[in-house]
């Protein structure tokens, strides 16, 4: 039975306390200009565990045209509520959507491009869904994978002085249905990649300084200079690894 967490009951919650907050607006906006240099010109991307739609506004508002799924009924009704109150509503019409689990995606062939964010942290099984979707792409389609980075949830742990958590494996008694129920290593998942036949493109930490601020009044007070340091940062080691998400850019 699949036990993939899906968003269904807590889809305000969920839009709130992600994109209503500046780490889900700093988050997308790293993705953005991580991702945008890589698409091809009139690209056909999927997008995989898409939620309430934020990126695919986005990609379908450069032209592209998206096919975006979710396991989620629920997100996907906010997404079409983003849609239909833009301001430039023509956009919709490159927009396909469709409520699906990543597992049963099955044809690949119309997309050169696939986009899978902040969702392997929420499967049961990670790493089979990686091999998955390398042997249902097509030869030469980009992917654009995003995960809640593990190495960083320690490191931030460490900083909260949660040292009980720590040596439990970070694993709660209850677990919070907005807490990813399995994040990951960065360098596991790039080792994994590579392994399957993905060529890395790109590599970037997404959240490097935000999450780990003293004051934190000043993630909204000073988000200008913080984002123009995480932009001048987040593709060099060692600041990269202490991403709260980890973004790698990988071709079949």
């Amino acid at each position: 039975m699949r036990d993939d967490h899906v968003f269904d009951g807590i889809a305000d919650k969920f839009a709130k306390n992600i994109y209503g907050t500046t780490k889900g607006k700093l988050r997308h906006t790293l993705l953005c200009d991580v991702l945008t240099p890589h698409l091809p010109n009139h690209a056909h991307v999927l997008e995989i565990g898409g939620g309430t739609g934020v990126m695919t506004a986005y990609l379908a508002s450069m032209g592209h045209k998206i096919v975006l799924t979710d396991a989620s009924k629920d997100v996907l009704v906010q997404a079409e509520e983003l849609f239909s109150q833009s301001a430039n509503a023509s956009f919709r019409d490159n927009i396909e959507i469709r409520q699906q689990f990543l597992q049963d995606i099955n044809d690949f062939t119309p997309f050169n491009v696939v986009v899978c964010h902040a969702v392997l942290e929420w499967l049961d099984e990670p790493y089979e869904a990686l091999s998955m979707l390398y042997d249902r792409m097509t030869a030469g389609t980009t992917l654009s994978l995003s995960f809640f980075n593990y190495d960083a949830n320690l490191f931030a742990n460490a900083i909260y002085g949660n040292f009980d958590y720590i040596a439990k494996g970070m694993k709660a008694k209850k677990q919070v249905r907005l807490n990813p129920k399995k994040p990951l290593s960065a360098l596991k998942v790039l080792e994994y990649c590579e392994s399957l036949g993905f060529s890395i493109v790109e590599k970037a930490g997404v959240r490097c300084f935000h999450d780990y601020m003293r004051d934190i009044s000043h993630q909204a007070s000073k988000y200008d200079e913080l984002l123009a340091l995480e932009r001048q940062y987040h593709k060099q080691a060692p600041y990269m690894w202490l991403g709260k998400y980890f973004h790698i850019i990988v071709k079949k």
